[in-house]
């Protein structure tokens, strides 16, 4: 059964190798644009810094250099239940100088569109065990994000040879080129 997390808590992920689901639903844009959100992964080292370009893993760079991470694709509506967007981890393969992932959602051209993830609904992260697609924990993003345009939805380090899960629920107003700047 899995564990329902609330914002800051963590859990101890036993499966090396799962998947990252995200899901949401937009409501009704006043501006009449539709949503776009998009899920991003940020591979770090012991300095919270992106390992380099390439473990940057998003729409336009789908696979890790070490082919641990591997992004689904781009859901350009969000439609429907379930997932939205996966990313599958897979730790055996992981580079060793990486001690954190960091898991990011977007509202691309959201500043154009006028959104931002306060019209943003059933916000979710969970993570299931790949080998059998047991759900082992989930974070239900409830806080209302009126001006933000880019929340980091959780993360997963390691500490004393154990990944964790961590719900963080942090939004920034300035989209995901913030996310950029903080941890290139």
């Amino acid at each position: 059964m899995a564990i329902n997390l609330q914002k800051g808590q963590r859990e101890t992920l036993n499966a090396p190798k799962f998947i990252i689901g995200l899901g949401w639903d937009t409501n009704s844009s006043s501006t009449g644009a539709s949503f776009d959100l998009d899920a991003s992964v940020f591979i770090m080292g012991e300095n919270k810094k992106i390992l380099s370009d390439e473990h940057f893993i998003f729409y336009n760079n789908l696979k890790s250099p070490d082919e641990a991470v591997e992004h689904k694709g781009d859901n350009l509506t969000g439609d429907g239940d379930g997932d939205d967007e996966q990313i599958i981890v897979d730790l055996s393969k992981i580079d060793p100088r990486t001690s954190e992932i960091c898991v990011v959602v977007t509202i691309h051209d959201a500043d154009a569109r006028k959104q931002n993830f306060g019209q943003v609904r059933n916000s979710f992260v969970h993570i299931l065990d790949a080998s059998n697609n047991t759900e082992l924990v989930k974070y239900e993003l409830e806080e209302d994000f009126s001006i933000e345009t880019a929340v980091e939805f959780g993360r997963i380090y390691k500490r004393n040879n154990e990944w964790k899960f961590e719900a963080v629920g942090v939004g920034m107003k300035g989209g995901l080129q913030d996310y950029l700047n903080k941890y290139n």
